[in-house]
């Protein structure tokens, strides 16, 4: 039988299934720099047409995506402005510490500051709730997800699991909007 990809594979779902029961958890982590409090990506077994199947799942708070979304909406008016603007690339110099930035990025990086505050005073961007499908994901199924909670711990993410599988998860279509909490000096 041709599958999509490894994700549908028998094989590849039996060996996570053995890993997870070794583990004693209903989901593995993929190790990632960018795992932290606010976002985890973790494979867990799940039914898709039928059939079992590995999701891919990327589950992230939602003060997480609406930064995101705040930031992505900056970059683009930086774009407006500064015709040569191709993103801000930090270095680091031998010692692991980042390089000062040249006189250009340093405006616009001041521009991108101000337009997020300006942003969030004006609560310009809301979000909510949502669960995202991908079917055509290169392992398993792609599903990339944000739920109003403070942090993605164990037991947001067993819960997210277990009403994802039972088809219980009922989403906040409320819309928040979320302040850059002042860094104190």
């Amino acid at each position: 039988m041709l599958y999509k990809n490894d994700g549908f594979k028998p094989e590849t779902i039996k060996a996570l299934k053995e890993e997870l029961k070794a583990s004693g958890k209903s989901y593995k982590v993929i190790p990632s720099d960018g795992n932290n409090d606010e976002f985890k990506n973790f494979y867990f077994i799940g039914m898709f047409e039928g059939r079992e199947v590995i999701y891919d799942a990327a589950l992230y708070t939602l003060r997480l995506h609406h930064s995101s979304e705040i930031y992505e909406l900056a970059e683009h008016k930086a774009a407006q402005k500064f015709p040569d603007f191709k993103g801000i690339h930090y270095e680091e110099d031998e010692n692991g510490n980042l390089k000062p930035l040249d006189n250009d990025e340093e405006e616009i990086g001041w521009f991108i500051t101000e337009i997020i505050m300006d942003l969030e005073e004006e609560e310009a961007v809301k979000v909510q709730e949502f669960i995202d499908m991908d079917t055509n994901h290169d392992f398993g199924i792609g599903v990339d997800a944000a739920l109003h909670v403070d942090q993605i711990d164990d037991a947001v993410i067993k819960k997210f699991i277990k009403e994802f599988n039972d088809d219980t998860i009922k989403l906040d279509d409320t819309l928040y909007s979320f302040q850059s909490e002042d860094i104190e000096e």
